[in-house]
């Protein structure tokens, strides 16, 4: 069904056709669009309403007619350099396909301004019907996803690298925004693999062609993916603990030294206050020489203490 230009302006709703297939793309739907969804396509109201939430973990709803699909994929700010989700929710039928996002998924963005300008990628990938238009729109937000699990990887060897240098308050800090950004990007893309691998294995009518042709590729770049974010994961948390091992170590090291002077300090400030007390009758408070006597005894203390913390393995 195509839309005219006044509704177009009106609803924000673009559309491409191309052949007997049509590809209306929604950036930041509102509840206008959704009404005409609803009168025109007679899409049933939750799912209608699942297009403008966003809290819903990726799903196929299947009817007679249409497929109701959910995605969720990864962003990375650099405003705030956090990883959130961002969702893409789709109604594929035999001659159209709908796509409802925010438009902060770049590649989606990319590849519907191709196809509006250019003659030669609408060819490509709108000759062969909805279901290869939604691989190709897939295909390239899973490949999206790489370039952000690349540069985990890359803060992940920073990291390791500030474990084992002197940067303790940057390790923490570090530590702490991988293991966000890797429990964001997991929680992400944790039930996305399974929704892949059902478009995969199940015949649906309007996936004509084989889907595992279209979309068993998808699954195992989805499954690579949840793999090396396990893999991270555990060296991240491997990192924590070897960190928090580390910083151990060195406060237990800062305060024997401690013990070590303070304990040692003790019986030369128990032989300095008595002496100090301006006693007439102590032993060598006559002597001239004292003061070189006490200093001898202190230095001996010293030494023995010394020497019975070697003996002892203390120090």
């Amino acid at each position: 069904m195509a839309i005219s230009n006044l509704a177009q302006e009106e609803l924000r709703i673009k559309s491409i056709t191309w052949q007997k297939l049509t590809w209306f793309d929604i950036e930041q739907p509102s509840r206008s669009e959704i009404e005409y969804l609803k009168q025109n396509y007679h899409f049933p109201d939750p799912e209608l309403d699942d297009c403008l939430s966003r809290v819903h973990r990726p799903n196929i709803d299947e009817h007679e007619k249409y497929l109701f699909m959910i995605f969720r994929f990864p962003v990375f700010h650099k405003q705030t350099q956090v990883i959130l989700a961002s969702q893409v929710s789709v109604f594929i039928g035999q001659d159209y396909l709908i796509t409802l996002h925010e438009g902060n998924l770049q590649p989606l963005v990319k590849l519907f301004r191709d196809c509006e300008l250019n003659q030669d990628v609408r060819v490509e990938h709108m000759s062969h019907g909805s279901a290869h238009l939604l691989y190709h729109i897939l295909d390239r937000l899973v490949n999206y996803c790489f370039p952000i699990l690349n540069k985990i990887g890359d803060n992940v060897e920073r990291v390791e690298e500030q474990v084992f240098g002197r940067g303790a308050r940057e390790t923490v800090q570090g530590i702490s925004v991988l293991r966000r950004d890797i429990i964001s990007f997991r929680r992400t893309i944790k039930y996305q693999t399974e929704v892949l691998e059902l478009l995969k294995q199940m015949d649906w009518p309007i996936l004509k062609e084989e889907p595992e042709a279209y979309f068993g590729d998808l699954a195992s770049h989805s499954r690579k993916i949840w793999d090396e974010l396990d893999d991270y994961k555990e060296m991240i948390e491997g990192l924590n603990d070897t960190h928090n091992t580390m910083t151990s170590f060195r406060t237990n090291q800062v305060i024997r030294a401690l013990t070590i002077i303070s304990t040692t300090m003790l019986p030369l400030t128990l032989i300095a206050s008595i002496f100090g007390m301006h006693l007439e009758h102590l032993p060598l408070s006559q002597s001239p020489a004292s003061f070189l006597i006490v200093m001898v005894i202190m230095v001996v203390i010293i030494i023995f203490m010394l020497a019975l913390f070697r003996l002892k393995r203390w120090v």
